[in-house]
């Protein structure tokens, strides 16, 4: 998207429909919805609304009566752009398109929008890319004058009209065949860098939870990064890892991961895979909500579906952060801090202010700190550098002098003791 263009003028719809087995709270819905469309560059949200549906038109979504009536208002706030928070077919959108007079985007195009516009490493590009192609091959309403750019937005706000059906879905399958090539050699390299971390092998935690959430804003308070904080949807896109030594001297490897999102778009889910992978990946994840929110519940359901359907285990360890607590007051707070206090593997924190951050901590530590076995070593004199990284590592139990050096008690994990093996070859 052109961030030096005036604003596009945009509508947010809500469709309520009633037969929707997945059907949302409408106003929460709304307002995230809301939320995703402030998420991107050069969009002015004028106005927004619900509307309510007993079933969905097959032809142009709404009834004859609502759609004449959104037209003209439409026409009276001069609006550019029509946001749907759902999805809408592509005749649909061609229809709506045509009668209103303004481009339409479905809540899935919405995301990858934002996507495309927060994407920053070139896996990230090429992800997004590969996901808005998939996405779009289904509809071709468009040019597709947006397919050599690498970065900056789709084109599916500021793109041209329509165009030639064959020749759109050649450029797509033509581009999809070029971008999956990138990627498998991104993948590979991301495979490499993963098994490289695996000979200096600290745990993996990932933090995971919904968009917005406060991840990075914890993820900053454990690590003393600096990772872009903002109020808004999708403020953290490209996955960022840090090493960070616990209290008590464990060390880790802490990944901040993209928010996830009810209704996340299939063809997401299955792109940003690779990037996920780290939660896989993970010897603990960390689901961070947002307990002030009123859809909390909601979205920690939503959050723990896309973690399954990645193949996350249902037994994988996992502890739950309840974020946020300094927007609660009085007896709403107290009651979430009670409930955390009797609930194991739960905690109740404000990543911003520091309360409940020493728990969690301590917590993490105990989750990944591996079995330890006790042995004893014979070191001869020369192995003086040996013998002063056990004592760093703070493993040593006893010490004594034997005639050809020392003899050691130390208690170590499996991974020390690797570790230990490394630095005498």
């Amino acid at each position: 998207m052109d961030h030096d263009r005036p604003a596009t003028r945009a509508w947010v719809l809500h469709p309520d429909i009633k037969t929707d087995r997945h059907r949302r709270e409408s106003v929460a819905a709304l307002e995230e919805a809301v939320g995703l469309a402030a998420a991107l560059p050069g969009l002015e949200v004028v106005g927004a609304g619900q509307v309510r549906l007993s079933s969905v038109h097959p032809g142009m979504l709404f009834g004859k009566g609502k759609i004449a009536e959104l037209k003209q208002k439409f026409a009276d706030e001069k609006v550019e752009l029509v946001l749907v928070d759902g999805p809408v077919g592509p005749v649909q959108q061609r229809n709506l398109e045509k009668e209103w007079g303004v481009k339409l985007l479905d809540r899935t195009g919405l995301i990858l929008e934002i996507f495309s516009d927060r994407a920053r490493t070139n896996e990230g590009v090429l992800q997004v890319e590969m996901a808005a192609l998939s996405y779009q091959r289904t509809r071709l309403v468009r040019a597709w004058t947006h397919l050599e750019r690498q970065r900056g937005g789709l084109g599916f706000v500021g793109g041209p009209g329509e165009t030639q059906i064959e020749a759109d879905r050649r450029a797509i399958d033509e581009q999809l065949i070029k971008l999956k090539e990138k990627l498998d050699k991104v993948v590979r390299t991301r495979a490499l860098h993963r098994a490289a971390r695996a000979k200096v092998p600290y745990p993996i935690v990932a933090l995971v939870g919904y968009t917005n959430a406060g991840k990075s804003t914890l993820f900053n308070r454990l690590t003393g990064a600096e990772v872009l904080v903002k109020d808004m949807l999708f403020a953290t896109l490209d996955p960022t890892m840090r090493r960070v030594v616990l209290p008590a001297g464990d060390e880790v490897i802490l990944s901040d991961t993209v928010g996830f999102i009810s209704d996340l778009p299939t063809e997401l889910v299955a792109a940003f895979r690779a990037t996920l992978e780290e939660v896989l990946d993970a010897d603990l994840i960390v689901h961070v909500r947002d307990i002030s929110h009123p859809q909390s519940e909601a979205q920690a359901r939503d959050v723990m579906e896309i973690l399954h359907g990645l193949g996350v285990s249902e037994t994988a360890p996992l502890i739950e952060v309840w974020n946020k607590i300094d927007l609660l007051e009085g007896e709403a707070r107290a009651a979430v801090e009670r409930q955390s206090d009797r609930t194991k593997g739960l905690f109740a924190v404000s990543a911003i202010e520091g309360q409940g951050i020493d728990a969690l901590l301590d917590a993490i530590a105990e989750a990944v700190r591996a079995p330890q076995t006790t042995e004893v070593l014979d070191l001869p004199f020369a192995a003086g550098r040996a013998r002063a990284w056990l004592h760093n590592e703070g493993v040593v139990d006893a010490e004594e002098q034997t005639d050809t050096g020392s003899r050691l008690t130390v208690t170590w994990t499996a991974i020390q003791k690797a570790r230990f093996a490394n630095l005498q070859t």
